[in-house]
């Protein structure tokens, strides 16, 4: 497909994909809407990771540290309020029974939102700045990544009496003063969740289409050749990785007040390596595979363990496997082939005219 057949298909797709979302309340049960909602917010953190993945190649394995960094920022406002006047009540339980002065600034609501993507952004500026001035690339970068997800979720299970320990930051019951257990307030955080994807999205195509974005692509071809041609390869990467890292940890943002829990469990290993196979499965350097493969990863998982409960982890491993093997282009490089099939059948025999 063309570049300017992608533009022009661009605000099609983008349309499409709203009138999916926007309506989904109006057919979906309050249970299988939240279960969308928080689809959509690890579909966030998809489109962060393809971002860094499919179009610069850093193949990042601890992007879930981002997304926690996002979900404890406003989990830390959420059990403030539902704790007000006292302490959270793990604190209690551990002997604290003053405010740390870290907790303070986050009972402001528009600190705990700016902190849930500045401070991902600011940890992942700072790894970048360490890792790519010193050149550091390929499967090195992946083993940091997976070094600093592990890293960090054990501090966070250490640190009991300051983030919960292994359980983490849960039982919120309101939000801004509108309680979350309300399906009026859970259906109001989907619709804003669908909105902030939508404008990911947008904000994505937009960027990889940009002279910006073509670095991007130059960089993941051949980092030598962007440094010999006068860009600093270290910088560009260091950009990508932190709007990456705040735009998961706006996805982990969403997520906390539509399931009501983070933990450092989120924040490991597995959790990230699984979100790298959101994107693998749905299709890499697309934004829309990403999209696509958050969302239909993340279900396929729900409706097997409902169905199989104690054989739904060996389809799971099977379906990427498969996916890996047979269609390394993924759900995104499936249906292009098949689509530029059938325009190949289509226009098949249609004579072209002279000087065309």
């Amino acid at each position: 497909m063309s570049v300017l057949a992608r533009r022009a298909s661009d605000p099609i797709a983008l349309l499409l994909i709203s009138a999916v979302l926007f309506t989904a309340p109006l057919w979906l049960s309050p249970f299988r809407l939240q279960l969308l909602g928080k689809f959509l917010a690890f579909a966030l953190v998809a489109i962060a990771i393809d971002l860094i993945w499919g179009y610069t190649g850093m193949l990042s394995l601890g992007h879930g540290v981002f997304f926690g960094l996002g979900a404890y920022a406003m989990g830390m406002f959420l059990k403030l309020e539902a704790s007000s006047p006292w302490v959270p009540d793990f604190m209690f339980w551990s002997g604290i029974f003053e405010l740390p002065a870290l907790w303070k600034p986050f009972r402001s609501f528009p600190f705990a939102l700016a902190a849930s993507v500045l401070v991902p952004a600011l940890a992942a500026a700072c790894l970048g700045y360490l890792v790519f001035r010193n050149r550091i690339r390929g499967p090195y970068f992946a083993i940091i990544t997976q070094a600093l997800a592990l890293i960090v979720s054990i501090l966070f299970v250490g640190q009991q009496p300051y983030t919960g320990g292994t359980n983490g930051i849960t039982n919120f019951s309101t939000m801004l003063g509108w309680p979350l257990s309300s399906e009026a307030v859970q259906r109001t955080l989907y619709l804003i969740t669908a909105a902030v994807v939508v404008l990911a999205v947008a904000l994505a195509r937009w960027l990889v289409s940009t002279p910006y974005g073509r670095l991007l692509v130059a960089v993941r071809e051949s980092e030598n050749r962007v440094r010999f041609c006068g860009y600093d390869a270290a910088w560009i990467k260091v950009g990508i990785l932190a709007l990456s890292a705040a735009l998961a940890g706006i996805g982990g943002a969403l997520f906390i007040p539509q399931v009501g829990i983070i933990s450092p469990a989120m924040m490991g290993v597995v959790p990230s390596i699984e979100m790298v196979v959101w994107v693998a499965v749905g299709g890499r350097g697309t934004v829309y595979g990403a999209l696509a493969g958050a969302v239909l990863v993340n279900l396929a998982k729900t409706f097997l363990s409902e169905a199989m409960p104690s054989g739904w982890l060996y389809i799971y491993g099977a379906l990427f496997i498969g996916t890996v093997l047979f269609f390394p282009g993924g759900l995104a490089g499936i249906a292009t082939s098949v689509g530029r099939q059938m325009r190949a059948r289509l226009f098949a025999g249609v004579p072209v005219r002279e000087g065309s």
